[in-house]
């Protein structure tokens, strides 16, 4: 069935996995069929008034939206121009390129038909249905291609960040690889090295080469039954639910959240934004279980003069990374279980301030021991 433009449905059926969770017609009018298993950042009002039916159409748009790469995301152009799409930043024209594809993603398994699309779950999702990785080209190396079926890569815009990146699949496993630069890879490498010396859930990068040149590649750890929600996307539904974030993140899984500050500090990573961390989710219920594994490296080492770090960006207050990290260890410990190497680092400068801040951090795992 060829797919109608924006001005053209009727109404829309938004599907997580099997189930259908709401329906939204284009009036705005909509119908709520499983609260618990609504999108995270997507809120939809039933009833019949005006407002409530143009708030509606805006939050839906909006969250079609999120679903397509942000255009500050190196090669975003080159992507959208290989399938023909607009660069246009307006969510209804990004919302367009989205529903082209279903809306399907590989951090989830939420997706979008029309109400008259006789097609299943089980007939387009990625996890399943994922024909070879034609698009890693562009992807990679921002390199013009002609592609027809936008299902094609659909996996590969609903890829977050700024940094060159594509999903391939090797022996029936996703993998992420990232490019940006022999020292953002590098960079990468080193942080993901250091973080497995400490007890924390975190996606594993190693090296690999593309095309002659180095990418870190990381295993994929959502599936068919475990998703990823961003907190820049659980703080819409607390604001909506009056949830309190933090309270709710520290009751959860508050040893992984300071141990993200932890080693955050250390390996001087400014990139942890709202965007940047968040829950795992069981599909089966669509209710978080812990933090999602520590991801994205790429932006480790910076502002790495200074022993206290850069401004935290996951406590909701203004405090240094070497503060926030003072209180994680005071909370849940330093949990080191393997030395740091120094053959590790290429650069001198570098492990010496890691070194420092490591020390920092020793002396208050001995404080709070006393």
């Amino acid at each position: 069935m060829a797919k109608k433009s924006l001005g053209q449905w009727n109404e829309y059926h938004i599907m997580q996995g099997s189930c259908k969770v709401a329906r939204i017609s284009r009036n705005g009018i909509c119908r709520i069929v499983d609260e618990k298993r609504m999108p995270y950042n997507l809120y939809l009002e039933e009833g019949s008034d005006l407002d409530v039916q143009l708030q509606n159409l805006e939050n839906f748009y909006y969250w079609c939206a999120s679903r397509v790469l942000t255009l500050d995301r190196q090669y975003a152009k080159e992507i959208l121009n290989s399938i023909g799409a607009s660069q246009s930043m307006t969510d209804r024209s990004r919302a367009e390129i989205a529903l082209s594809y279903h809306c399907l993603s590989l951090m989830d398994i939420f997706w979008v038909k029309e109400a008259d699309e006789g097609v299943s779950f089980q007939d387009i999702n990625l996890f399943e249905n994922h024909p070879d990785s034609t698009f890693i080209d562009v992807a990679l190396r921002g390199r013009q291609m002609t592609v027809e079926n936008r299902h094609l890569v659909a996996d590969d815009l609903s890829t977050q960040g700024c940094f060159p990146k594509a999903w391939v699949r090797q022996n029936g496993t996703f993998y992420l690889l990232k490019d940006g630069g022999e020292e953002a890879v590098a960079n990468e490498l080193l942080a993901s090295r250091i973080c497995r010396c400490f007890q924390c859930n975190q996606v594993v990068y190693e090296q690999e080469v593309f095309d002659g040149q180095q990418v870190s590649a990381s295993k994929i750890i959502t599936s068919l039954e475990k998703a990823i929600v961003p907190m820049e996307h659980f703080e819409i539904y607390a604001a909506n639910q009056e949830i309190d974030k933090m309270e709710y993140i520290l009751e959860l899984d508050g040893y992984s959240f300071y141990m993200m500050n932890i080693l955050d500090y250390l390996i001087g990573n400014t990139d942890r934004h709202w965007g940047n961390w968040g829950f795992l989710v069981d599909n089966h219920t669509n209710q978080p279980v812990r933090l999602y594994d520590l991801m994205d490296f790429n932006r480790a080492f910076q502002s790495y003069d200074t022993v206290e770090g850069a401004v935290c960006l996951t406590t909701g207050r203004r405090e240094a990374q070497l503060a926030a990290a003072v209180k994680a260890v005071g909370a849940i410990g330093l949990n080191q279980i393997a030395p740091v190497q120094r053959e590790w680092f290429m650069d001198d400068k570098k492990f010496e301030m890691f070194q420092k801040r490591l020390e920092k951090l020793k002396l208050a795992s001995n404080t709070r021991k006393q």
